[in-house]
């Protein structure tokens, strides 16, 4: 995005508010804003989340920051996360229902805590028998199946980091993810069900572990008592470690504070995807604490993210921040469509959800499939969540009226994989909802706008800039796993003195745009950088370039973000071909296959545009923006600093004609 396109944003019209529904204040977690001053006690404010934990040893420091950005939180504390998301909860909710399940093909599963703690506690032995150890990082590639939860909490039952890779990222994206991590184990299934079908997700294993220079024990559960897709020796089959370790139970290793968790792999603009490395107290007490302060959520309900566990909305706010509550949370396997248009009702309606938590990006396929398709299934939800992206005021309102009633709070969300949790958020009793805005500084954190050149934008000023974070929280990314020189360079550096030793001079850049209006409300304008927000997934467009570049047919190729009324951002891919080439539908076949093959079908191109040049700065550099805006149809920026000025207006010329 411009700095153009950020002054257009900016200056959108201010929207009206929203009154949360009384009945909601009188019974929210979070109603008395004196909260606000509790958590300006900084960093003292953040030991009321980590006081909703059982910790095996209390925290002898709240936080450390002699050594910035290697911040560490809770120091001295040593506790478990999965004992804190099953054990906890057996005395007084044993046959409560922790996960509730729905099957593609029908089949469900309603697993209580007791259960939970029972398959948690055997997988984990499983593990155990096969060499795992404490601080192995364990791979996990599986769907929307019980299996994911519980493989994760096994691993974090014994101390071993888990590193869960999205079902519907390719063989090549496994392979690397599986090498960065350096995983000697890898857990994945036979298959699972998308749209009627029964997909072979084994395949994926076999392709990555030909591909990857590792050689680690596969284990493989099954979707059906029996595999369904041919498995070969090579994998270790989870139901027969079961059956070995039927019963047994596994003591929660004690776990310091600043033990990692998990890794999450993200997208980054050099191409490599980074694996955001999450600490175990801070993380846990931060997803805790804004599940139920920003969530709403309480024991008694039932909650509901149609997220994929495979990424971080999934750990943050399915698994670790509603579990450690004792909640029962939702999961469901299938697409939102399938059978039908209303299947995301259906379930609603079925399980009686208290709590929705989903992304502008479905709130727009809502809205496009139409409001006949909510009539007539009976939920109420009293509390909706957007995560993902910035929501538009028109789909805001929608939602508001055609899903929420016109008598559910919305709470719009800004955070990252990054941040492990919400940064910019409303509590939902303590401040009106405003249509388009993430509302307010979730309690504790210190955001601040600034521009190109470091300098604070004015609070309140209405004027956009680059969104930045002041000081740090608990939930807050450790490091970029095994490169803390990138950690530095791609979040720190560009706005912070690198060579200080003091705190204060290290700000956090979050590579969004920003801009907070005259009543503190900020409103986020998306990314900054060559990242681009496809469905809720975040893709760097090196990586969609890099997967083109392995057709031999291209001499070079830029991937420009093209806004979809659906998914919010779909890559438009501009090639030159090698010369000599024809450039025909066999060269774009190609080309959508191999990024198909590379990151996965949610990623294929909206259009393989052919071009004679690409447009590029004098020392080289591909002016992405300008290709974002021809795809866009917007007018062209300034494009005096290229080499060739007259490429990008050839392009345009060429893709309206076309």
């Amino acid at each position: 995005m411009s700095d153009e396109d950020i002054t257009i944003e900016s200056r959108l019209a201010e929207q009206d508010y929203f009154e949360p529904p009384e009945e909601f204040v009188e019974q929210a977690n979070a109603a008395d804003p004196a909260i606000y001053d509790r958590f300006d006690e900084f960093p003292g404010g953040f030991e009321e989340y980590a006081e909703m934990l059982d910790w095996d040893s209390e925290w002898d420091t709240v936080l450390d920051d002699s050594n910035p950005p290697f911040y560490e939180w809770f120091v001295g504390g040593e506790l478990n996360a999965s004992h804190n998301c099953v054990d906890r909860h057996l005395d007084e909710r044993g046959d409560e229902t922790a996960l509730l399940w729905e099957g593609e093909d029908g089949e469900t599963r309603d697993i209580t805590y007791d259960d939970l703690h029972e398959k948690v506690n055997e997988t984990a032995a499983a593990l155990r028998s096969v060499g795992v150890e404490e601080d192995d990082v364990v791979t996990i590639h599986l769907p929307m199946v019980p299996a994911l939860p519980i493989t994760m909490l096994a691993c974090a039952r014994i101390g071993a980091p888990h590193s869960v890779v999205f079902a519907g990222f390719s063989a090549n994206a496994l392979a690397e993810r599986v090498g960065s991590a350096e995983s000697d184990h890898v857990v994945t299934i036979d298959g699972y069900y998308r749209r009627g079908e029964f997909l072979d997700h084994i395949e994926k294993a076999d392709e990555a572990m030909a591909e990857t220079d590792r050689d680690p024990e596969v284990l493989a559960w099954t979707r059906h008592d029996e595999p369904e897709v041919d498995v070969s020796d090579d994998y270790t089959m989870v139901a027969d470690l079961l059956d070995d370790h039927r019963g047994e139970t596994v003591e929660p290793v004690s776990r310091d504070a600043e033990d990692p968790l998990f890794l999450m792999y993200t997208s980054g603009t050099t191409g490599q995807p980074k694996g955001c490395q999450h600490r175990t107290g801070g993380y846990l007490a931060y997803v805790t604490g804004t599940s139920k302060y920003v969530e709403d959520i309480k024991p008694e309900d039932t909650y509901w993210c149609p997220a994929d566990i495979g990424w971080i909305t999934g750990h943050s706010y399915i698994v670790y921040g509603p579990l450690s509550l004792g909640t029962t949370t939702v999961m469901y396997e299938g697409a939102p469509d399938h059978p039908t248009k209303s299947r995301i009702w259906e379930i609603a309606e079925a399980y009686d959800v208290d709590i929705f938590h989903t992304s502008p990006t479905a709130v727009r396929q809502f809205m496009k499939w139409g409001e006949e398709h909510v009539e007539g299934h009976d939920f109420d939800f009293r509390h909706m969540t957007t995560v993902g992206e910035p929501i538009q005021p028109e789909a805001w309102l929608w939602y508001y009226k055609h899903i929420g009633d016109e008598s559910a709070v919305i709470v719009d969300t800004w955070w990252q994989t990054e941040t492990g949790g919400h940064l910019i958020t409303n509590l939902p009793a303590l401040h009106d909802m405003k249509p388009g805005s993430a509302g307010h500084p979730a309690p504790g954190i210190q955001p601040a706008i600034y521009d190109d050149n470091g300098e604070s934008i004015p609070a309140e000023s209405g004027e956009a800039g680059n969104l930045v974070i002041e000081r740090p929280w608990p939930g807050m990314l450790q490091t970029v796993y095994g490169n803390d020189e990138r950690f530095i360079s791609e979040y720190w550096e560009r706005f912070s003195d690198t060579d200080s030793d003091d705190s204060s001079d290290w700000v956090y850049e979050a590579g969004d745009g920003a801009v907070q209006a005259e009543d503190g409300y900020y409103r986020v304008l998306g990314r900054l950088d060559d990242v681009m927000n496809v469905a809720g997934h975040r893709l760097g467009t090196m990586e969609l370039e890099s997967a083109v570049a392995e057709v031999d047919d291209v001499a070079e190729a830029a991937v420009a973000a093209r806004e979809d009324a659906e998914k919010g951002e779909v890559p438009d891919v501009y090639v030159t071909v090698r010369e000599g080439v024809e450039e025909n539908e066999e060269v774009r076949d190609r080309i959508v296959g191999a990024i198909e093959q590379e990151i996965g079908k949610f990623a294929r191109p909206n259009e393989v545009i052919f071009v004679d040049d690409l447009p590029k700065t004098r020392s080289g550099k591909i002016m992405r923006r300008l290709l974002e805006n021809i795809s866009n149809g917007d007018e062209l920026g300034n494009t005096t600093t290229l080499r060739d000025p007259s490429v990008p207006e050839e392009i345009r010329d060429q893709v309206q004609t076309d």
